[in-house]
């Protein structure tokens, strides 16, 4: 996934210190960031890429969390000094939180895919 961000060091210093991304490029125009073991966030400058594409603008996106990891994630954020919506319980037994991002993204912690009904229902899982 990709995110359109002016300074993409200062977006990438957030989603290091939030949900401890490494750094795999850097280029002039974007920031390649590691999301789980096979993922990967891509923070571009404004403007066409080379294959035509370009980055989204204040999107809603979740990532993947463990079962039970969401309370710690929660005080680690807000030790961080940012804010986070308190966990929500969805229907079925999932959980999320969300919190905004330095440009409005609006980003979900979501526990489902590691739960084996997630796995069960063929929704696949993208931790791995």
């Amino acid at each position: 996934m990709t995110l359109e961000t002016p300074n993409p060091a200062e977006l990438a210093r957030f989603y290091r210190r939030a949900f401890g991304c490494g750094v795999l490029a850097e280029e002039d125009d974007r920031i390649w960031l590691a999301v789980g073991r096979t993922s990967r966030l891509g923070l571009w400058t404004p403007g066409e890429k080379e294959f035509g594409d370009q980055g989204g603008i204040r999107v809603h996106f979740a990532f993947c969390v463990t079962p039970g990891a969401l309370d710690d994630l929660v005080a680690r954020l807000e030790a961080e000094g940012i804010e986070t919506r308190e966990p929500v319980d969805h229907e079925g037994g999932d959980r999320s939180i969300y919190i905004e991002d330095p440009e409005g993204n609006v980003v979900e912690a979501w526990d489902f895919f590691q739960r084996e009904e997630g796995r069960r229902e063929g929704v696949g899982a993208l931790t791995d």
